[in-house]
């Protein structure tokens, strides 16, 4: 069992550690969060163009606080509108543009407007890309413009998620019902601390959809783990139950399977080290002795093996055979130990899977009918 155990351990903490490194910086929840989106259907942007006027936007995002997302509800988009053009005469050639850029912040999905500006901008080139581009270096990141204009947005955001918390609620649980536990979690997570009311109501549910997850999983899993074990495939059993969590109701049927499965691999590995040590291999005996769990109902057998063993070495082979041993027992104390540590957090796990989930879904169509 303590080998199980120590597995589930390893399988936790390499699930969340790449959660994490794959989730953002640590205080992403807190923080409102902004997607940039720039339409491809407007008029006359060259490429080139369009990529500068990306890179612009994820400035001003992230200068104010508001980056490190893609494909949120939530976003800030461009429109541009030649307000003169002309073409002066060479050599060489020169293009001569001013452009009005409108800028907004909105709820993309429901293709609502929060906040809108605008600034003029000019700009000469050899070339109608060249002169976009000279226009477009005209905006200023850290104009003082942009920190008012994204501070409008963002208050007008959290006004939304006040105003919309009890929706938000009534979609998640509708998602969870239908067994759409991770978008129903991505969107419960999706609420930002910095909305304190709606959070701590959207955190409290996290952890009931999350429950239910659980439980749902629980059941598939001990079938299938079931199935495995009546098959003779015992590691495939025991992977379909190293994941489930002691506050889940199944837990009990899924330890007692996995005292079966380790029950028959303390066999399994006794048995081994009994043939080794019939051809007198101390070494390998010892290797299958130590895959005996200090708790499994082999242990008294494998320790009893271990000093009959030993009582027949030499002092060379002995002094080899003992450090082999104090290995194994500390091992065994640190499984133990380890026992203490299955226990996570629930909110961390569930967040794991709804930042995973969020960053899945399939690319978001913007509805911004309207907005100019």
């Amino acid at each position: 069992m303590k080998y199980l155990l120590k597995t589930f351990v390893f399988l936790f903490c390499v699930s969340i550690s790449l959660g994490q490194n794959t989730a953002g910086k640590t205080d992403d929840s807190a923080r409102i969060q902004l997607s940039t989106f720039v339409s491809e259907q407007i008029d006359g942007l060259p490429s080139a163009a369009m990529n500068l006027l990306k890179n612009k936007l994820n400035k001003i995002v992230t200068m104010n606080g508001l980056g490190g997302t893609t494909n949120s509800r939530f976003i800030i988009t461009p429109n541009i509108s030649v307000l003169f053009q002309e073409v002066l005469p060479g050599p060489p050639r020169k293009v001569a543009l001013t452009l009005e850029v409108n800028f907004y912040i909105g709820d993309g999905i429901e293709g609502i407007l929060f906040a809108s500006e605008t600034m003029t901008v000019k700009g000469v080139g050899n070339s109608d890309t060249k002169a976009y581009i000279s226009a477009l270096k005209q905006i200023k990141t850290r104009n003082p413009m942009f920190k008012a204009f994204i501070a409008n947005g963002k208050t007008k955001i959290m006004e939304y998620y006040n105003d919309k918390c009890d929706f938000i609620k009534k979609e998640a649980i509708g998602k969870a019902q239908r067994k759409e536990y991770d978008k129903a979690l991505a969107d419960l997570l999706s609420v930002p601390e910095v909305c304190k009311d709606c959070y701590m109501a959207c955190q409290g549910l996290t952890l009931e959809v999350f429950k239910m997850k659980q439980e749902n999983e629980c059941a598939e899993n001990i079938q299938k783990a079931t199935v495995a074990k009546t098959n003779n495939q015992w590691d495939e059993s025991a992977s379909y139950l190293v994941s489930i969590l002691p506050e889940v109701s199944c837990f009990d049927a899924a330890q007692k399977l996995l005292t079966e499965i380790e029950g028959h691999r303390c066999a399994e590995s006794m048995g081994k080290a009994q043939g080794a040590w019939a051809n007198r291999d101390a070494k390998l005996a010892s290797s299958y002795l130590s895959e005996v769990s200090a708790d499994s109902k082999c242990a008294i057998q494998a320790k009893q093996l271990f000093a009959s063993i030993s009582g027949k070495l030499d002092a060379d082979d002995k002094r080899d055979w003992d450090l082999a041993y104090e290995k194994y027992d500390r091992a065994q104390s640190y499984d133990e130990n380890q026992g203490f540590e299955l226990k996570k957090s629930a909110i961390s796990a569930a967040r794991e899977i709804g930042v995973a989930a969020a960053k899945n879904q399939p690319k978001t169509v913007y509805n911004i009918r309207g907005w100019y």
